[in-house]
C-alpha cells in the first residue's frame, strides 16, 4: 500500500489510490479513516475505476491539527486530490462527509461530475440534555468511540470488524479535536448549497440507519434538495452500507457512476 499526500494551507492530506480507470473520490465519516472503504474498494476496482480513499482532515494519516474542519475545507481537500490526481471525479461521502462533497461539486463544477451522499444529515442532530452530555464525552474518548461506533451496525458487522475498530480508536489517539471538528455545526450549512449542484447526484441510506428515526424519511428530503437526484435504500444496513453491504452499496453506484461518467 502507497500512501501520498497533497499538501494543503495547514497541513497535508494523506489518501491511496487503487486502480485503473475513470476517477472516484472516497471520503469517510466522523472518527473513521480510508479503511472505512476497505470492502467497497475493490468491488470499485474491479467494476474498472480508478479509486482514491482519502483521509479526511485530523484523521489517519492526515495532519493531526487543523485551524478549521468545516466541510467545505473537506470539499476544498477532495478537490485538492482531484487536481492531484487528474479529474473530473465522481464524490463520495459518508456520513458527515456527505456535506463536504455538496461544497466541492458546487464549487469546482469543472471537478465533479456527480456526488453520492451515503448516509447524509438534512439537519443538523438536535439531541436532549441527557444525550448531548453523553455525546460530550464520547467525543472526547477514542475508547469510547469505538464503543458507539458499534452500535450503528445493527444487522450485523464485517468480519473484520474487530480489527478495524481496534486500528480506528488507535489512530484517534490525539485527535479527538478533529472528530468533534468535523460535525460542529458551521455556516453555511451544506443544504443551502445543495441548489448550486447541477451535477448527478445520489443519495444511499440503509433501512436500518440508527442514526435517524426514519432512514427513508431522510433520503427523500435530501433527494429534494438537489436539481438532479436519486435516493437508493440498502436492505438490512446501517449506517455505512459501504461496510455492513459492499456488494449492494457496489451495485448501486456502479450503475450510478456509469451515467455520470457517460454525461
Amino acid at each position: 500500500m502507497t500512501v501520498s499526500q497533497v499538501p494543503r494551507d495547514g497541513g497535508a492530506i494523506a489518501y491511496e489510490v487503487h486502480g485503473e480507470g475513470p476517477l472516484v473520490v472516497l471520503s469517510h465519516g466522523m472518527g473513521e479513516n480510508r479503511a472505512a472503504f476497505r470492502h467497497l474498494v475493490p468491488r470499485l476496482v474491479a467494476a474498472g475505476y480508478r479509486v482514491a480513499s482519502v483521509d479526511v482532515r485530523g484523521h489517519g494519516d492526515s495532519s493531526a491539527r487543523w485551524p478549521t474542519y468545516a466541510p467545505a475545507e473537506v470539499g476544498a481537500d477532495l478537490l485538492a486530490v482531484v487536481r492531484a490526481l487528474g479529474g473530473p471525479a465522481t464524490l463520495v461521502g459518508s456520513s458527515s462527509s456527505a456535506a463536504a462533497v455538496v461544497f466541492a461539486a458546487a464549487d469546482a463544477p469543472e471537478l465533479v461530475n456527480g456526488i453520492v451522499q451515503v448516509s447524509p444529515f438534512v439537519a443538523p442532530p438536535n439531541p436532549n440534555p441527557v444525550m448531548r452530555l453523553a455525546q460530550a464525552v464520547v467525543l472526547r474518548s477514542p475508547r469510547l468511540f469505538g464503543m458507539f461506533h458499534r452500535t450503528l451496525f445493527p444487522c450485523g458487522r464485517p468480519d473484520d470488524d474487530a480489527a478495524y475498530r481496534k486500528e480506528l480508536v488507535a489512530k484517534l489517539r490525539g485527535r479527538m479535536a478533529a472528530v468533534r471538528g468535523v460535525i460542529a455545526s458551521v455556516e453555511p450549512h451544506w443544504t443551502a448549497r445543495a441548489r448550486d449542484v447541477w451535477q448527478p447526484v445520489l443519495v444511499l441510506m440503509g433501512t436500518k440507519d440508527p442514526d435517524f428515526p426514519d432512514p427513508g424519511t431522510e433520503a427523500r428530503a435530501a433527494r429534494r434538495l438537489f436539481a438532479t437526484a436519486e435516493a437508493r435504500m440498502i436492505a438490512d444496513s446501517g449506517h455505512y452500507p459501504h461496510a455492513d453491504q459492499p456488494d449492494a452499496t457496489a451495485a448501486d453506484l456502479v450503475e450510478f457512476l456509469a451515467v455520470t461518467f457517460r454525461a
